[in-house]
């Protein structure tokens, strides 16, 4: 009687490769310390680069940056630039990355369970 066992585990770990590189695809947009909280900022409304700074605690003008560079180049931020001077520099979501909303909306219900749980945990100890 032939093995198969080799052909479905080859078969298996290729389609766990796949699945493992679809997903580090979607996660390297996100990747970051402060870009889905920038994200976040920006899915509110409008930001200049000195609004979002102060809105982020602890991130550093270069980190901001950095951050914003990337998910410019990553199609999910706008950059708009004013001839003025001073320079006044815009930032805003693309429609691409609005689509974003329910995830962060399922993001927050899930933390405000796991709050409320931790919670209800925390009065039963």
């Amino acid at each position: 009687m032939p093995d198969h066992t080799d052909d479905t585990c080859n078969a298996h770990a290729d389609r766990v490769e796949e699945g493992h590189a679809e997903i580090r695809a979607a996660f390297s947009a996100f990747a970051g310390k402060w870009k889905l909280e920038i994200l976040w900022l920006l899915s509110r409304r409008l930001h200049r680069f000195n609004e979002l700074k102060r809105a982020i605690p602890g991130v550093t003008q270069h980190m901001l940056t950095q951050q914003l560079r990337e998910l410019e180049a990553d199609g999910m931020v706008r950059r708009t630039v004013y001839p003025e001077i001073p320079p006044r520099v815009e930032y805003e979501i693309t429609e691409d990355a609005r689509r974003l909303r329910p995830v962060f909306e399922a993001i927050f219900a899930w933390s405000r369970q796991r709050g409320a749980a931790g919670r209800d945990t925390d009065a039963a100890a």
